[in-house]
């Protein structure tokens, strides 16, 4: 327990930030959840709006130091290839079929 107004004040001023930090942390995980299933599902334009929003979360949280800025561009890389990843194979499955025909 803190003994002095200013450390009570600190310990609260924490404790607000915490929340908020673990709240933006949460949300980061869910669109990222979000953008690989419907990536997995291959419903690429969901996927491509999920991938939008998550992004931009993740650039922000790694701004505002929620997320360490090395942190924050490694899960939007890893986000970003396996996007791109379905988008690719997607691709090439269309083309064998309208060249065959």
């Amino acid at each position: 327990m803190p003994n002095s107004p200013s450390a009570e004040k600190r310990l609260r001023q924490s404790m607000k930030r915490r929340m908020h930090n673990r709240i933006t942390k949460k949300v980061i995980k869910t669109l990222m959840k979000r953008t690989l299933e419907e990536v997995a599902s291959n419903d690429l334009e969901k996927a491509s709006e999920s991938f939008k929003q998550a992004a931009a979360k993740i650039d922000k949280a790694g701004a505002r130091r929620v997320l360490h800025p090395n942190t924050a561009a490694r899960r939007k890389s890893r986000l970003a290839r396996s996007y791109n990843a379905a988008i690719a194979k997607a691709q090439q499955t269309k083309q064998p079929e309208s060249s065959g025909a």
